[in-house]
């Protein structure tokens, strides 16, 4: 499962989580910077993107058109990138069987959560 990581995450993430979720993507390195949230949705849904964000307008479009793309929602406010690094990987588990789910089109992840 690829990652699609908005601008609101730091770039070093995808090199951070190659391991966890290789061949992952940041927007700015797709030429998506200054895309809307629907033009990056789109980009998602084409390409086999799982959108990683803490804006939360992805959490619109996700119950708005349902998969795919899916959509996960960092609810973490201003969290520096190491704890954003360590909340996906705690929780790459939980991560790749919504990504296999068939029904589920949205995941909220916030800095208390663990794997389940």
């Amino acid at each position: 499962m690829r990652l699609l990581l908005d601008q609101n995450l730091s770039r070093k993430l995808v090199e951070q989580l190659q391991i966890e979720f290789p061949n992952s993507a940041h927007v700015e390195a797709l030429g998506l910077s200054l895309a809307t949230d629907r033009e990056i949705w789109d980009y998602a849904a084409q390409n086999d993107f799982v959108i990683v964000s803490k804006d939360s307008d992805f959490r619109q479009l996700a119950f708005l058109y349902g998969p795919p793309p899916k959509s996960i929602w960092l609810n973490v406010g201003n969290s520096s990138t190491l704890s954003i690094l360590e909340i996906l990987r705690i929780n790459s588990d939980v991560i790749a069987q919504f990504g296999e789910s068939i029904e589920e089109s949205f995941m909220m992840l916030s800095g208390d959560v663990r794997a389940r």
